[in-house]
C-alpha cells in the first residue's frame, strides 16, 4: 500500500479520493501566503477542516506537517536540491553508470520509435485504457502489449479529447476501455507492489529523435532531485536548447514515470506544468518529503 493509504481516516474525511484535491488547495494557500507563514488553524478554517484533520490529511499524504513540506517548496530548497542533483548525475555518468542510486524509483524501460513508426506499429494492436485513483488525483493510462503508452492527469472532456486524438493517430488501433487493467497498473506506478519493483515498468512511446533524447535523459534524474531546463539540456550535451527542452517536456506522453515535473526553472521557481503547477508542486513535495524519510 501507499503512504498517502497507510493511516486510517479521521470522521468527516474521506482518504484517497479527496486527498489529493485538499492538499492541492492547501499547497496553493501556503505558496501564496509563505511570506508570512500562515499558522496551522488557518490552513485548518480555508480547508473547512480542524486543525487536527489538516495536520492528519498531511500525515496520511506524505507523512510530514504542512509546515515541513512548504519547507521543500522554498526557492532556496529547490536551488539546492538542483546543485545536489547535478553533482549526483555528474559523478554518475563519469563512473560509467547509467544513472545514480534511486531508493524510490522504479526501473524504467522506454522503447522509443519515430510517429510513424509508432503508428505503423499500432495497427492492430490492442490498447487498454481507463482511470484511477493516485496520490495526486484521478490519472488516466494506456498500455498495451508492449508497455505502457500513456499516463495522464485529465479534467473534464480531457478524456474524450484523448480518444479522439489516439483514433486519429492510430486509427488501425482496437481501444478498449479497461478500468480493472488501468487501476492495476496504476498502482504498479504509485504504490509499488514488491513484485513490480523487481520487475520494473516499460514505456512505448513515439517521439522525435530530440523528444525522446530529451525523455531518456529524464529517466536518470533520480527520486526526490530536481534540474533546471539549462542543466538538463547540458546533460544532453546541448547547452543552448533549454527552450527545445522546455518543447519536448510539454510532448512527453507518459506522465511521472518520465518525470518532467523534475525540472524546473533555472531561479528554483516551479513554473508551469501541463497539468497543472500545484500538482507539480504536490510531486516534488511528495518525492521530497520520502527522500527525506528514507533519510
Amino acid at each position: 500500500m501507499s503512504r498517502y493509504l497507510q493511516i486510517p481516516d479521521e470522521p468527516g474525511v474521506r482518504a484517497g479520493a479527496d486527498d489529493y484535491s485538499r492538499v492541492e488547495k492547501a499547497i496553493a494557500f501556503l505558496c501564496d501566503h509563505q511570506a508570512r507563514q500562515p499558522a496551522l488553524h488557518e490552513l485548518a478554517a480555508h480547508l473547512s477542516l480542524s486543525e487536527y484533520q489538516t495536520q492528519r490529511l498531511f500525515s496520511r499524504w506524505v507523512g510530514i506537517s504542512p509546515k515541513r513540506f512548504l519547507q521543500f517548496l522554498t526557492v532556496e530548497h529547490a536551488k539546492r536540491r538542483m546543485q545536489r542533483t547535478r553533482d549526483l548525475l555528474g559523478l554518475s555518468l563519469d563512473s560509467g553508470l547509467s544513472g545514480p542510486g534511486r531508493l524510490h524509483d522504479l526501473f524504467v524501460n522506454m522503447e522509443a520509435m519515430s510517429p510513424g513508426e509508432f503508428k505503423r506499429a499500432a495497427a492492430g494492436m490492442t490498447i487498454r485504457y481507463g482511470t484511477g485513483e493516485t496520490p495526486f488525483g484521478v490519472a488516466l493510462v494506456a498500455t498495451t502489449v508492449r508497455g505502457i503508452c500513456h499516463l495522464s492527469f485529465p479534467v473534464e472532456g480531457d478524456l474524450d479529447r484523448w480518444l479522439a486524438q489516439s483514433r486519429h493517430e492510430w486509427p488501425l488501433a482496437n481501444l478498449v476501455h479497461a478500468p480493472a487493467d488501468a487501476a492495476e497498473t496504476l498502482d504498479a506506478v504509485f504504490n509499488r507492489a514488491p513484485a513490480t519493483t523487481a520487475r520494473g515498468l516499460s514505456l512505448w512511446v513515439g517521439g522525435s529523435n530530440f523528444q525522446v533524447q530529451v525523455w531518456r535523459a529524464l529517466l536518470q534524474v533520480p527520486f526526490g532531485g530536481l534540474l533546471s531546463y539549462g542543466q538538463l539540456a547540458g546533460l544532453l550535451g546541448k547547452p543552448s536548447a533549454a527552450r527545445s527542452v522546455g518543447s519536448a517536456l510539454a510532448q512527453n506522453p507518459v506522465a511521472y514515470l518520465i518525470p518532467c515535473h523534475r525540472v524546473l526553472r533555472a531561479t528554483g521557481d516551479f513554473g508551469v506544468y501541463h497539468w497543472g503547477s500545484g500538482r507539480k508542486m504536490a510531486m516534488c513535495g511528495w518525492e521530497a518529503a520520502a527522500s527525506r524519510c528514507e533519510d
